[in-house]
């Protein structure tokens, strides 16, 4: 399939709208199923055809319940909420407030360590492989059970984030990390974007504990406040044919004036192993510089989209293949 092609591919074809139309025409029988959304949204386009958000003739004024002004208030109402204990509790003010949580030894070492021989069996095996980043290997939940099962699709983790957004929960997508991504600060919905706005999550899981000099992650409290920046917010260099070359640098430029712009301060998560932090769509976040080297961080990522809302990807212009 052209998706595995382009996961190590890094030349001229990246850039080419068209390729990523044959790659949706390849995997038409997933991107049917946006037709109805399309007719709701009044997208008058096929739906292989590339999209970003300059393409809705009006974006939806529905928002996830902790995006609006009185999500604290509607906390207090709520019959889960009030069910979890006190630190729980605590775990999702901060959410709405700051844009992340973290939750402290939610699996196991047994478990973790049991993912990482996994994953070293695989890559050793040829079955999993990193993309052209040489950091990241994508959905390994494909290759591993365990992967799948027990983290990609934990149900106690499913209902957390159901919570969370208000709606079920689609698993989408896996990242696998040996290194840390040193990773300019950006916010996930440029790549994994949804229509209404706002509905999607993600999960970091760290197999190891993190040290300050192996490029831990990083995020900005409350960054998940400011507007979405989408392509036509920055330079992105994209036409009607081709996806601007430089892109994502330009991108990440623009969020670094944003964080200078608005004076946000950086978190450093040294996590343990076994801790997981939940983030928002549009908390910015990234991977620090590795100082030492062959300094390890491994971990796991997964996103997870809103049942019945429409995804795509803002950065590379093309609607989500959503395999379920």
């Amino acid at each position: 399939m052209l998706q595995r092609f382009f996961q190590k591919y890094t030349g001229f074809l990246r850039s080419l709208k068209a390729v990523y139309v044959l790659n949706n025409i390849l995997n038409f029988k997933y991107l049917r199923r946006n037709r109805d959304l399309y007719r709701q949204l009044g997208l008058r386009r096929s739906v292989v055809a590339p999209l970003g958000s300059a393409d809705f003739p009006q974006h939806s004024p529905d928002i996830p319940w902790l995006d609006r002004p009185d999500a604290l208030e509607h906390l207090e109402q709520d019959a889960e909420f009030a069910a979890m204990d006190a630190g729980m509790q605590a775990k999702v003010r901060q959410f709405v407030q700051d844009g992340y949580l973290i939750l402290e030894g939610f699996y196991a070492t047994s478990d973790t360590a049991a993912l990482n021989a996994e994953v070293d069996r695989l890559l050793g095996a040829g079955k999993a492989g990193f993309n052209y980043t040489g950091r990241k290997i994508f959905n390994l939940h494909e290759q591993s059970g365990l992967a799948n099962d027990y983290f990609f699709r934990n149900p106690k983790m499913l209902r957390l984030l159901s919570f969370l957004l208000g709606k079920p929960v689609i698993p989408f997508q896996s990242l696998s990390f040996v290194q840390g991504s040193e990773q300019r600060a950006h916010s996930d919905s440029i790549h994994m974007t949804t229509e209404p706005p706002g509905y999607l999550l993600a999960t970091w899981t760290a197999l190891e504990d993190c040290t300050a000099d192996g490029g831990p992650l990083f995020y900005y409290p409350g960054s998940h406040r400011l507007p979405y920046i989408m392509a036509p917010d920055y330079a992105s260099g994209n036409t009607r044919f081709t996806i601007g070359s430089n892109s994502n640098r330009r991108y990440e430029d623009k969020i670094e004036a944003i964080i200078r712009q608005h004076g946000l301060k950086k978190s450093v998560l040294l996590a343990k192993r076994g801790d997981v932090l939940i983030w928002h769509a549009n908390l910015l976040h990234g991977g620090s510089a590795i100082e030492r080297p062959g300094a390890t961080r491994r971990s796991i990522v997964c996103h997870y989209f809103a049942e019945g809302v429409l995804c795509y990807h803002e950065m590379s212009q093309r609607p989500a293949i959503i395999k379920f």
